[in-house]
């Protein structure tokens, strides 16, 4: 946690100066006048060169990792504030800043604060073992592009500050897609919670658990877990996820009512990264676990839906003649 306060730090002081540079001193003035999606771009762009040269110093490339349960919401809340606290950016802000601390604990309790980083990256740097494509991809895509994503998945911000300028008003659609909101909050806390617990239960061992729990004990021998919203996703809390953000999307186009708009670019390109994430991850869990590629025919790999039936069901099906 001190390395990443560290590193908050001299973002902090960084993006201070870039902007006292600009405005010649004059930081108020310049962030009075600044259109709001203007100072989320100046301190994206700062922490895009702060998590490259980190990654670079520490060798540890996931900088960005964390932060993203904490730059999205530091976004939001510019363009609450530069609206003069409106009540809609507000209470969307607010939502966000729930998801932001609920996805940060659950980071933390991981220990993804401290000095262990991603897995993936370590595997992924393996595979892309020159030093300068490595330092490319380091810089073009696990800082420019995932950050780039953070600004773009908060943009329905920006149109919904756009349309508080023209005197929408506030109305109970809105409220309602904010408690869509938070129940797709709920739902990927109930998924982080399960996976947890399993692997709680993977480290201290079979004998942890009691005899009734039998589909447990199942996925403790399997080695991942297929019970509990796991039997109707691969992957639940991505879902959770991504249904946040595309609700994000939705806000912003129920109060300008048009449906197709600039800012859909960042679910999109949010779902494609997920995607991507979804087959490298299982790409993994396949080859550590012989019963992977069983549970992936039977279970979604995202979007939850009835699971199938497994080989081991199926051939009791067809000896049966059902």
């Amino acid at each position: 946690m001190n390395r990443f306060l560290l590193f908050v730090l001299v973002a902090a002081m960084t993006t201070i100066g870039f902007m006292a540079a600009l405005s010649s001193g004059n930081i108020g003035g310049f962030l009075a006048a600044t259109d709001p999606l203007n100072i989320v771009l100046i301190i994206a762009a700062d922490l895009v060169a702060c998590s490259f040269l980190f990654g670079l110093a520490t060798k540890d490339y996931s900088w960005v990792d964390r932060l993203w349960s904490t730059a999205p919401v530091l976004f939001v809340w510019v363009y609450a504030i530069k609206s003069g606290m409106d009540a809609r950016l507000s209470v969307a802000a607010i939502v966000v800043t729930v998801w932001g601390a609920r996805l940060t604990y659950n980071f933390a309790r991981k220990g993804g604060y401290g000095r262990e980083q991603d897995y993936r990256w370590l595997i992924l740097h393996t595979r892309i073992a020159n030093p300068i494509l490595w330092q490319l991809f380091h810089l073009l895509f696990i800082a420019c592009v995932q950050i780039g994503m953070f600004v773009l998945f908060t943009l329905p911000f920006n149109v919904i500050y756009t349309a508080q300028n023209h005197g929408l008003p506030f109305t109970p659609g809105y409220i309602i897609l904010c408690l869509l909101m938070l129940l797709f909050i709920t739902f990927e806390s109930i998924a982080d919670q399960q996976q947890w617990t399993f692997q709680n239960l993977k480290k201290a061992g079979a004998d942890r658990i009691g005899d009734e729990d039998v589909e447990i004990r199942a996925d403790l021998e399997r080695g991942f877990l297929t019970s509990g919203l796991f039997r109707l996703s691969r992957h639940p809390n991505y879902f959770g996820e991504l249904a946040i953000w595309w609700t994000v999307y939705l806000i912003g186009a129920y109060q300008t009512m048009h449906i197709l708009n600039a800012s859909i670019i960042g679910p999109i390109l949010l779902t494609a990264l997920f995607i991507g994430s979804t087959r490298f991850t299982e790409e993994i869990s396949s080859s550590k676990y012989p019963a992977y590629r069983d549970y992936q025919k039977r279970t979604p790999p995202v979007v939850p839906w009835f699971p199938g039936r497994s080989d081991s069901e199926e051939d009791s099906a067809l000896e049966s003649g059902h």
